[in-house]
């Protein structure tokens, strides 16, 4: 069965890296025609009827688990064996076989032991990256005059890891229909998509953080990342110093942008002077990376800043 974060990979393989269906197929186990039909079908995010076959462990796992934690502390010549925990089980009422407990204990185990190498090892930050390879994103909660009405906006913003270059725009929630909108306008904005993005834990991204880097990435994100063919990564949790470009970006533009901002009319309008602050890349972009910045979609020439108001709306 092919589930939506192993499509996303295929995806990726063959339309950005231009992997062939026979290498993908080696390297997947997965038949041709199945790889064919998927890359063929422009499906991003695969459905099954839901299924589940009953276990007769089911009922008694988490005592199961208990035990092996127990088991787990104890000296070596003093833990019991998984045979032994299998007659407990039966005693308690367990009708099941022998293997489904030893399997059962075998995968926990190697769980434990993955968990640890993963808590052992040092994280590596890279801190120069190449044209295209990355970009970091995050939200923050921001103030605007819109209609006469004090408004708490929810800004997501975009940078790219290389040439400093970022991207802003303003909704009142932090839903799906926000997220992908905003990915959408920023890829349209800088011209392409880079090979990874940089995310935290956020809730529309991550259904639940495990151990280390293990997370359950939400589905509807997966298959927005499988539509643009990038791979995302995710910070440790409590770690913004992980994607400190954007942390930075953030606490730029409050100071540079929201701060002392002009009312507007609407939100589409602010979002119209937000998307054309280019003249402020010049400004706060990495030295040796200035040259490098994107051009506005659509061509054109460097822009002023949200604060400078004169003569915008004749460009509009």
């Amino acid at each position: 069965m092919i589930d939506v974060a192993l499509l996303s990979v295929i995806r990726r393989w063959h339309f950005r890296e231009g992997m062939p269906i026979r290498e993908i197929t080696r390297r997947t186990g997965l038949s041709r025609n199945t790889v064919r039909k998927y890359l063929a079908s422009g499906v991003v995010e695969p459905r099954y009827p839901d299924r589940r076959s009953p276990s007769k462990l089911d009922d008694y796992e988490l005592t199961l688990t208990s035990w092996l934690f127990r088991e787990s502390r104890r000296h070596r010549k003093q833990r019991k064996t998984a045979r032994q925990l299998h007659s407990d089980l039966v005693q308690l009422g367990y009708t099941g076989s022998y293997d489904r407990v030893a399997a059962f204990a075998r995968a926990w185990r190697a769980e434990q032991q993955d968990a640890k190498k993963t808590a052992a090892s040092r994280t590596y930050v890279p801190l120069a990256f190449a044209p295209g390879e990355a970009f970091q994103f995050d939200w923050s909660e921001d103030y605007a005059l819109i209609n006469g009405v004090n408004t708490k906006l929810q800004i997501a913003h975009f940078k790219l890891s290389h040439s400093r270059a970022f991207f802003l725009r303003a909704y009142l929630l932090q839903s799906h229909e926000m997220l992908f909108d905003a990915h959408y306008h920023a890829f349209q904005a800088f011209g392409g998509v880079p090979e990874r993005g940089i995310y935290d834990n956020m809730k529309t991204a991550v259904d639940r953080v495990g151990r280390g880097k293990q997370r359950a990435v939400n589905k509807r994100f997966t298959a927005m990342v499988s539509h643009y063919l990038f791979e995302a990564e995710f910070c440790n949790p409590a770690a913004g110093w992980e994607k400190g470009q954007i942390e930075k970006g953030v606490l730029d533009a409050r100071r540079r942008i929201w701060q002392g901002a002009p009312a507007f009319k609407t939100l589409a309008d602010l979002n119209r002077r937000t998307g054309r602050c280019r003249g402020l890349e010049n400004r706060t972009a990495f030295p040796a990376a200035r040259h490098q910045l994107p051009e506005p979609a659509g061509g054109g020439t460097q822009t002023r800043a949200l604060t400078d108001t004169a003569g915008l709306e004749a460009g509009d």
